[in-house]
């Protein structure tokens, strides 16, 4: 059944109903409709309706990009309740990596086999910022033509408090250095109350869509992601693409959206169950349908 068929031969709520004619005729959805997409509809519903807009957009094209991940230390000063990444320097299990190790790990990759050097890692207590900025230099020497995307804003905070520098300031010397885009973690969960519960320590939200928002008049682009599946409300998921959406619309600046699904080992947050495949569809498919004006939805 194509998707112009379901007002004819599919009987569906009216309020559904209204939200397909916005899908069909390509009008933005709303809050309220995604929550009635979340509460009412079925997963054939909106993965037919994201389909529609995929197919749309980009016709039967699903992109790639062929990277590595460096990822410099799992040493973290933020120690987040939901993380299984993060260990105290000394630990089981922490590295600390120097560059001449990244360098190391960085030659023994052919460089036709790269398009992309993906680099983040924890908010280390005591690494300045020109261990950051000779990173990317040393990168770029062995890799020129790969495009370099590295630290969140959460790590770009850090660095800025570390250094006694301001984030543009920051943003600023890690472009000069190489620095080509960002990737979107640290969001998290913008919703305040709920972030205070699970990573009282990171960057506030206001403060991750500032930087963003700041990169993106660099002339850095950024990814956006999302950590779903824990403690948050339907409503609370809605207003977070709210929020990324807002920006879009003024910066143009994000490249992908990234639902990241919570994972329930080896972190202190204690939830017993993650959700099931067919709500990692749904919201896959609800998030495509609502972030109209950012063009990729990525999976990890």
């Amino acid at each position: 059944m194509s998707i112009s068929d379901l007002l004819v031969k599919t009987s569906l709520d009216g309020d559904l109903e209204k939200i397909v004619e916005k899908v069909i005729n390509s009008e933005r959805i709303s809050c309220d409709d995604a929550l009635v997409l979340y509460q009412k509809a079925d997963l054939n519903l909106v993965g037919m309706l994201a389909n529609h807009i995929k197919t749309k957009k980009y016709g039967t094209d699903v992109f790639f990009n062929k990277n590595i991940h460096i990822e410099p230390s799992n040493v973290c000063v933020h120690k987040c309740k939901f993380c299984s990444y993060y260990r105290e320097p000394g630990a089981p299990g922490f590295w600390e990596y120097s560059l001449n190790e990244i360098e190391q790990k960085l030659r023994t990759i052919p460089s036709e086999s790269l398009t992309e050097v993906h680099i983040v890692g924890g908010c280390h207590p005591t690494r300045k910022l020109d261990y950051y900025c000779d990173l990317l230099s040393l990168t770029k020497k062995i890799l020129p033509h790969v495009f370099i995307k590295a630290f969140t804003a959460v790590e770009i905070e850090y660095m800025a408090q570390l250094n006694n520098m301001s984030n543009s300031e920051v943003l600023d010397k890690l472009k000069q250095s190489g620095l080509d885009a960002m990737p979107g973690g640290g969001a998290e969960i913008f919703d305040e109350e709920l972030r205070a519960k699970i990573c009282p320590l990171k960057t506030k939200s206001a403060d991750w869509l500032s930087i963003h928002r700041m990169a993106h008049q660099k002339g850095i682009s950024t990814n956006a992601t999302i950590l779903y599946g824990h403690l948050e409300s339907y409503e609370q998921r809605i207003d977070h693409m709210n929020r990324l959406r807002t920006l879009q619309d003024e910066t143009q600046g994000f490249n992908a959206y990234i639902p990241l699904k919570y994972k329930k080992e080896h972190n202190a947050l204690g939830i017993a169950r993650e959700l099931p495949w067919t709500e990692d569809l749904k919201n896959f498919s609800i998030s495509r349908i609502f972030l109209d004006n950012i063009p990729h939805l990525k999976v990890y």
